[in-house]
């Protein structure tokens, strides 16, 4: 039994459409799976990723159309983040979205990596983050997570330096995602907003046997803990990280649009699934059933704050009912619901998608 990684995390979106266009024309992702939500089969439920969507890329939306934005809060995610390699890869990014008009906060020295930061059109906060240098930096490999390690005062100065950090972008028009730019690599973590850090550390360390690898503090607001844990030495693609705030001050997520609904950790089996489910049901979580959700199977817990938190497996994957070259280019539905395809199709905008190729994609 072990946590392998992040598995996807499933957003809210108002408007399936206009979120196909951001994550594959202005992100370079590809649409791999284009279904709906088993629980909910009369609205979208897409997939984003690398080429197949594996484990660990994959971005998706539940679409309540013409839905209010939500609020994030205590018992929710507070943003996403992508990866790249380098440096010169994030102000490339940086260049890019400026120039289709977005705003972009950053590039940050966030010490243990560099991140801008921009929102997907229903307000989702998306970071791109670097792979190092990565959480040695001040700690030995040995003794990750065991200290708390104060955030060094001269990169909070710099960090305030808005003309430094507007100047700072790459010197040429970004019209082409270049190899190096790529996001299908996956996501580098992802942070969600706990009332106490204690008892979700918890809940990752005693529960789910992952390792806390960083204890700092919000690196903006240095009066909330912010405490990183991961897989074996915390590599990008298997962070979850929690900023600690007060209910009282920061209050409790409010569902909506651009929120998240849940993430997911990747696990090996349904076998797994089963000791899983009892380790959960034994700490005290409750804990929903193994449900086949054909491309994976999946149980549902929640944190202690109430966010859910799922577990799902890496396989079958989505290549199970399409070829990998046309993943994303048509409504597949589970063979419980496709006797139902007249209906739902009915209660469904048809999508355009857009011809996928390799994270190159020119601006339109």
């Amino acid at each position: 039994m072990k946590v392998q990684g992040l598995h996807h995390i499933s957003i809210v979106s108002a408007d399936a459409q206009r979120t196909v266009d951001f994550y594959t024309r202005v992100l370079g992702l590809r649409l791999v799976k284009q279904t709906v939500n088993f629980d909910d089969p009369g609205s979208y439920h897409l997939y984003f990723g690398d080429e197949t969507g594996k484990p660990g890329t994959a971005i998706t939306f539940f679409e309540w159309k013409g839905a209010r934005r939500g609020r994030p809060g205590v018992g929710g995610t507070h943003h996403f983040a992508l990866q790249v390699n380098d440096y010169d890869s994030l102000l490339k990014w940086k260049r890019r979205l400026v120039d289709l008009n977005l705003k972009v906060d950053g590039p940050l020295d966030r010490h243990y990596f560099n991140s801008i930061y921009f929102l997907d059109p229903d307000g989702t906060i998306v970071e791109i983050a670097t792979v190092g240098p990565g959480w040695t930096l001040d700690e030995s490999a040995e003794k990750l997570g065991t200290e708390y390690r104060e955030p060094p005062p001269q990169m909070i100065v710099n960090n305030r330096d808005e003309a430094r950090i507007t100047a700072e972008t790459w010197p040429e028009p970004v019209p082409v995602i270049t190899a190096d730019m790529a996001l299908s690599q996956g996501m580098h973590h992802i942070t969600a907003i706990a009332s106490d850090i204690e008892r979700t550390n918890a809940f990752y360390v005693d529960v789910l046997g992952m390792r806390r690898v960083k204890m700092t503090s919000n690196f903006d607001d240095p009066n909330s803990a912010h405490w990183y844990w991961g897989v074996d030495d915390g590599k990008p693609g298997t962070l979850i990280t929690y900023f600690e705030r007060d209910p009282a001050k920061e209050g409790y997520v409010q569902m909506g649009a651009g929120q998240t609904h849940h993430f997911a950790f990747a696990v090996g089996s349904e076998d797994e699934q089963d000791e899983w489910r009892i380790r959960l049901s034994k700490s005290g979580y409750r804990v929903s059933p193994i449900m086949d959700r054909t491309y994976f199977r999946s149980i549902y817990s929640s944190d202690p704050d109430g966010h859910i938190v799922e577990l799902a497996t890496v396989g079958p994957g989505f290549p199970f009912d399409e070829e990998v070259a046309t993943l994303g280019t048509k409504l597949m539905l589970p063979p419980w619901l496709e006797p139902q395809r007249e209906v739902i199709t009915h209660s469904l905008t048809p999508l355009k998608v857009p011809a996928w190729n390799h994270a190159k994609e020119t601006i339109k």
